[in-house]
């Protein structure tokens, strides 16, 4: 199949990014950036997860990012919930999509949420019910899906398994999440090939963690089965509590810089997102992580 002639990105930094960051992100730092990411061009950018503060304390101030930022019109601001109390706090703060994560490993899912995989997505359930009958899209994300920092290997049949799973709960899409970043090219193409075929291309997303340097190499080697929508995260924000030394998420501006040579439309405009890299990290304390975003730092002088 041939490439899409333009891919869909779906921006994680001011959630999977600024989760994973060390220290506390100000509110205001946080608005702007989803403001910036907006203006940039991006018309999918996940502004935080309604999870316990105790776990994750840089969400903790979801409800307030979302009810400042400027919400433009053909701009969805999905978060994460894991559970029906935070569908319920989604809800009150005017969401129109949320997501929920499950885990293609045993063990992973055991050691982050303390259940199965099968209990995990039981959990679900309520959680899609409500959601479809509020009109709120959800989007599903499935971890470790080519490794493990627990059990090292994942079987392809258990990620199209849960894949299948979700698809069938009622979520639009699922999102296959190389967690540790320890995928390559041609693995990440067979997983994408093996769970897009069940699923359909079109259902199919991809999230790349770029811990080894991998990560554009697999999204290029996953657009030939003609996958279109694409995680990515400015400045390469995040890291991986899982993976020590993991240097984060794939960057959004390296992923448009390739897509823009490729001929791949996108809508984002690559210097006013390398601006809004700029100025979160810049809050962070800490140069972007992306290549690209160095470059045209450079060259701006």
């Amino acid at each position: 199949m041939a490439r899409p002639p333009s891919v869909r990105i779906v921006e994680v930094g001011p959630r999977d990014g600024l989760q994973n960051e060390p220290g506390v992100v100000p509110l205001a730092a946080k608005v702007a950036l989803i403001n910036a990411l907006a203006e940039a061009g991006l018309t999918m950018i996940e502004s935080g997860s309604f999870v316990s503060p105790k776990w994750v304390p840089q969400m903790a101030d979801t409800a307030q990012v979302l009810a400042e930022i400027d919400r433009r019109d053909g701009v969805r601001y999905p978060v994460l919930t894991p559970n029906l109390k935070g569908l319920e706090l989604a809800l009150a703060s005017g969401v129109e999509e949320v997501a929920v994560f499950a885990a293609a490993s045993e063990a992973f899912s055991q050691k982050n949420i303390n259940c199965t995989i099968a209990e995990s997505l039981e959990r679900f359930a309520p959680v899609l019910d409500l959601a479809k009958a509020q009109g709120v899209a959800v989007r599903g994300y499935v971890s470790c899906v080519l490794g493990c920092p627990y059990q090292g290997e994942v079987p392809v049949a258990k990620v199209v398994e849960v894949s299948e799973r979700l698809i069938a709960m009622g979520c639009y899409e699922v999102s296959l999440g190389d967690t540790i970043g320890v995928g390559t090219p041609d693995k990440a193409k067979a997983m994408a090939q093996a769970v897009a075929g069940v699923i359909g291309v079109e259902r199919t997303a991809l999230h790349f963690h770029d811990t080894y340097g991998q990560a554009l190499a697999n999204v290029l080697a996953c657009l030939e089965l003609g996958i279109a929508t694409v995680d990515a995260a400015a400045a390469g924000l995040g890291g991986c509590p899982y993976a020590k030394g993991a240097s984060g998420n794939l960057a959004t501006e390296d992923l448009v810089y390739m897509l823009d040579g490729l001929g791949v439309d996108t809508g984002v405009d690559l210097d006013a997102l390398a601006r809004a890299g700029r100025a979160i990290t810049a809050a962070l304390s800490r140069t972007p992580a992306s290549k690209v975003a160095q470059a045209l730092a450079a060259k701006a002088g």
